[in-house]
């Protein structure tokens, strides 16, 4: 195939910002292809106790490198189009309406990393599941919960890729119910068994990054209904992404391993 048959995005011919999009995706995937590969070659440096937590954190990583590279082809396609298109409007059209499509693959990323990532943190407390099972459950249904109903708040559209502010702000707030729980559980636990000094120092900086940068996501949700340029909100979800998974091992394995090895 020659080179001009395919398709390359360039800024000349669909932006700055598009083309800044794109790159974020790929870099993002590549770093969580990057975490995947990290975390498996460096299990037997973890201390036996946290070696399922580790294993976790790279499950996590696996499953959303792969969504992200669903997530950049889809954009790559909507870029391909873009560069076809020469009204100002037409193309911030054009850029909405893939939004939605992007956005179904983080919330598929979402639904399987997210309950990953709070069993991780609980795994921290080197508890017995089965004596925390009740909270525990209770905290990722909750989680599944706020998922589920997110996603159906980012499906409130018309037939133009529209949304439906008040209906997609309705289902927001709903989710955000589901939120609400994850830091309540996850302080209960904190408090009845983070007491040895080890898994407290490591449990609060994962609880903690995860809680807080967790917040970038509702900002982009709200973001999404009011005309802002989508760009910026997939740009701010790939940061979060590193940062709430990428971000989140690195700490894991700072804490956890064995510091007479490495």
């Amino acid at each position: 195939m020659e080179l001009s048959e395919t398709f390359v995005p360039t800024a000349g011919t669909v932006g700055l910002l598009p083309m800044l999009t794109y790159y974020s995706l790929i870099v993002t995937g590549l770093v969580f292809l990057a975490q995947t590969a990290f975390v498996f070659t460096t299990r037997p440096l973890v201390e036996p106790k946290h070696q399922a937590a580790h294993i976790l954190s790279g499950v996590i990583a696996l499953v959303a490198g792969v969504a992200y590279f669903q997530m950049q082809d889809i954009y790559r396609d909507m870029l391909a189009e873009l560069a076809t298109v020469v009204d100002a409007t037409d193309r911030q059209t054009l850029m909405r309406e893939a939004y939605p499509a992007v956005s179904q693959y983080r919330y598929m990323d979402w639904a399987i990393t997210t309950p990953l990532l709070l069993l991780t943190m609980v795994r921290l407390l080197n508890v017995s599941l089965r004596s925390i099972a009740r909270p525990v459950a209770l905290m990722l249904v909750a989680d599944l919960f706020m998922i589920v109903t997110g996603y159906i708040g980012e499906q409130q559209l018309t037939f133009d890729q529209e949304a439906i502010v008040s209906a997609k702000l309705i289902w927001g707030a709903v989710s955000t119910l589901g939120y609400a729980v994850v830091p309540w559980t996850l302080y209960k636990l904190y408090r009845q068994y983070g007491a040895v000094p080890s898994l407290d120092r490591s449990f609060r900086l994962v609880a903690l990054t995860t809680i807080t940068f967790w917040g970038i996501y509702p900002i982009g949700y709200i973001l999404s209904a009011t005309g802002v340029d989508t760009n910026v909100i997939h740009i701010g979800f790939c940061i979060g992404d590193v940062i709430n998974k990428t971000g989140v091992a690195a700490l894991l394995f700072l804490t956890t391993h064995r510091r007479e090895t490495v």
